[in-house]
């Protein structure tokens, strides 16, 4: 079995997702998160870090947990009680390392969730859309399929159903995606000259955007739409060092 040191993984993936360079949500924490006793020999992926995910990656033997939503947000010290400490207690005792990468993650163009999502659906990607402070998370592209169509390919892709918002042309052909909860950039979709844009959920206002400025609107679940890009980067991993990998599923519905 081969092992890596965990601070050449550390290092590797600081660099090739950029993490110093994309700007995130304030009080972010991308990168490594929780230290192991220094050695990788199997990986696991999952959306979320909580304490299901930290448990079944215990079960698989995993060294190292690749997370997209991580296990601390915000500014200052997080107390290390209640689930919290439940959590950590989970990772200490498995000796298992985590590292996050939220929108580094997103945006990544060779195994980001956007990039993995638009070439899943089969847009023909032109350029970078959706800028978060003045960084381009998403891509768009062309498509040339019916609507009905575009709605079949996700559901295939991403296995569940998505809810359409059908406001604009029935032959979908300029295409946005930014995957998660990303339905303030319909306005920046419109104003791209898109006529489709496809994320994982909004809020109940974002309906009126669609229709009021005439977009077909696609959410395919939070959870569901950020499941590729730890998945790509973890089977990138495991063919660049020869480690074994597997994704824990533990999906929200939402």
């Amino acid at each position: 079995m081969a092992a890596v040191a965990l601070a050449e993984l550390v290092a590797y993936l600081d660099e090739y997702l950029d993490i110093a360079n994309v700007p995130d949500y304030p009080g972010a924490r991308n990168g490594l998160q929780v230290e192991n006793s220094g050695t990788v020999r199997r990986i696991a992926a999952c959306t979320d870090a909580c304490q299901a995910t930290f448990d079944a990656a215990a079960e698989t033997g995993a060294d190292l947990l690749i997370v997209h939503h991580g296990l601390f947000w915000g500014s200052g010290v997080t107390p290390l009680t209640d689930r919290n400490y439940r959590r950590v207690r989970a990772l200490i005792a498995g000796d298992i390392a985590v590292y996050s990468a939220h929108l580094p993650l997103d945006a990544h163009p060779e195994v980001g969730n956007n990039i993995e999502l638009a070439r899943g659906i089969g847009v023909e990607i032109a350029d970078r859309f959706g800028e978060y402070e003045g960084h381009a998370i998403g891509f768009r592209g062309e498509l040339g399929i019916s609507r009905a169509e575009l709605g079949a390919r996700l559901a295939r892709l991403v296995g569940r159903e998505p809810f359409c918002i059908p406001a604009g042309p029935e032959e979908v052909r300029r295409v946005g995606v930014v995957t998660g909860g990303a339905a303030s950039l319909i306005s920046q979709a419109r104003s791209a000259g898109l006529d489709t844009f496809v994320t994982g959920e909004g809020p109940h206002h974002s309906y009126f955007d669609a229709q009021e400025w005439g977009l077909n609107v696609f959410f395919a679940g939070h959870y569901a739409t950020e499941t590729l890009g730890v998945k790509a980067l973890a089977r990138h991993l495991g063919a660049k060092y020869a480690l074994d990998w597997e994704f824990i599923d533990h999906p929200t519905g939402l």
